[in-house]
């Protein structure tokens, strides 16, 4: 039997229906206006870190560590944070990144995480060094984490670079709360700035919903204070 218009109506009500109630549909009429604070701020800059100048020219590779959770968040939320800051650590293009997975963490070391202010095993430097190559190791912990409006995550961050001149190369401790207006319109504005979508919604609001679109955001803040790479200066012109 064939349906007409009449037929196809109701089915796209509901759809329409479900799709907003699922949290992935339309959050907004319109796309953020030209005063949104999503556009115009004020937008939160982390500044409780510390770094060299830039990163010196032998750090080429560096191992990312699984997130820590520790004791400030579920391991399954940690592990759901693993892929999200080694996709943002990867944009900066600072350096190679490899991946220690927590399956090789445990293997290695028989712990799946290993917290930046932990004591290291012993072999630790060294099987960085020789199994994979690299120059620096980065830690990411998490020091807060709440999953519910108003969301949270708090992040210790350390680079460090392995070798006989070992030494912190950049050192970051922040957290990001939504309860901060200047947090929820730089995350907003983060996913305005790469949303490549055509759809005539506000779709930026969804960033305060999901810990793992938020966790997006707090990682791209969290690794654009990273030291610039090292280049290497020129002789003045005669």
């Amino acid at each position: 039997m064939k349906r007409g218009p009449n037929n196809l109506l109701p089915q796209a009500v509901v759809a329409l229906a479900v799709l907003a109630w699922s949290g992935l549909g339309f959050v907004g009429c319109t796309s953020p206006g030209i005063h949104d604070p999503a556009r115009i701020g004020p937008f939160f800059t982390p500044s409780n870190f510390v770094g060299e100048a830039q990163l010196p020219a032998e750090l080429r590779r560096v191992v990312l560590m699984p997130v820590a959770a520790g004791t400030a968040a579920p391991a399954e939320s940690a592990a759901a944070l693993d892929p999200v800051f080694l996709t943002e650590l990867q944009k900066e293009n600072r350096f190679e990144v490899v991946r220690l997975t927590r399956s090789d963490c445990l293997r290695r070391f028989r712990l799946e995480e290993l917290s930046s202010t932990a004591v290291l095993p012993a072999n630790f430097m060294a099987v960085v060094r020789q199994e994979y190559a690299a120059d620096g190791v980065l830690f990411v912990d998490l020091t807060a984490y709440k999953p519910y409006r108003p969301l949270a995550i708090g992040v210790r961050a350390k680079l460090v670079l392995a070798g006989p001149d070992a030494r912190v190369l950049w050192a970051f401790d922040n957290v990001f709360s939504t309860t901060d207006d200047r947090v929820a319109n730089a995350a907003r504005h983060h996913f305005l700035k790469t949303d490549r979508s055509d759809v005539p919604a506000d779709f930026t609001q969804a960033v305060l919903q999901s810990p793992s679109r938020f966790g997006t955001y707090v990682a791209a803040a969290t690794f654009a204070t990273l030291p610039p790479v090292y280049a290497p200066s020129r002789p003045a012109q005669k």
